[in-house]
């Protein structure tokens, strides 16, 4: 089987929904139309972690990204962020493309374009020093699973521009 060698870095969320805060999931698994949208152009998936899972777990409560900067939190973040860096590198070295990132719009961890969260501020830095400058686009906090609307024609665009990465 060939490689496609086209990957998308993917908020965890986006993949699985049952990782965020109780009672805003949006979906009952995955983002099935983005998921379907990705696969239609054969692209892989790079499933982000989630910091804010694997710090406070299932039950937790909503908070904001200055409840979240503290610095156990962004240590955590930063060293999430190092792994991702790394991985990514590695598929660079072997001629793969990173076509983007996709984040969550107004989260405290993962909005990468408008007030960045942490993870994202921690992660499109360490890209930066190595040289990777990623386009990314955040899906809708107002985006519920089957909304065929604007943030899947959004994604829909996003994916046809060329070139993806931006060196």
């Amino acid at each position: 089987m060939r490689r496609g060698k086209r990957l998308v870095l993917a908020s965890h969320c986006i993949l699985n929904q049952n990782s965020v805060v109780r009672g805003w999931e949006r979906a009952s698994g995955a983002y099935n139309d983005i998921v379907r949208l990705l696969l239609e152009r054969d692209i892989g998936i790079f499933q982000l972690p989630c910091p804010e899972f694997i710090f406070l777990g299932e039950e937790r409560p909503p908070m904001s990204k200055e409840q979240y900067d503290i610095p156990e939190y962004r240590d955590l973040c930063r060293k999430l962020a190092k792994e991702v860096t790394d991985q990514i590198k590695g598929y660079e070295s072997h001629g793969y493309t990173i076509l983007g990132l996709l984040g969550i719009e107004d989260s405290p961890t993962c909005d990468t374009t408008s007030v960045r969260g942490i993870f994202m501020e921690e992660l499109l830095l360490l890209l930066e020093i190595e040289g990777i400058h990623l386009a990314s686009i955040d899906i809708s906090e107002n985006y519920i699973e089957g909304d065929q609307g604007i943030q899947l024609e959004l994604l829909r665009e996003f994916f046809e521009e060329d070139p993806f990465v931006q060196r």
